[in-house]
């Protein structure tokens, strides 16, 4: 099994679930390596709840946002819709 997140150059590659068990075991090395990054993979993401989803949105400011996002998992598109995030993970104007 692959390590939830590395780091590969200006790219951040998730794996597993993005859910509220794994959110709170993934933020501190998340946030440590959110600067600079220019796009998310979540190819390997196996789904995302609002916990996900909420640190991905955190994750793209510290980035410097918008982010590139690729893949996605189930329940990304429909909560970045409900909580009216654009596809860069920033407020939908």
């Amino acid at each position: 099994m692959s390590a939830p997140l590395t780091r590969d150059g200006d790219r951040l590659v998730f794996a597993g679930p993005l859910d509220r068990a794994a959110v709170a075991a993934l933020w501190p090395q998340a946030l440590a390596q959110a600067a600079g990054a220019a796009c998310f993979d979540l190819r390997a993401v196996e789904r995302v709840d609002s916990a996900g989803l909420a640190l991905l949105a955190e994750l793209a400011v510290r980035a410097g946002g918008p982010v590139r996002i690729e893949g996605t998992p189930p329940g990304l598109v429909e909560l970045r819709t409900a909580y009216r995030l654009d596809a860069g993970l920033g407020y939908a104007r």
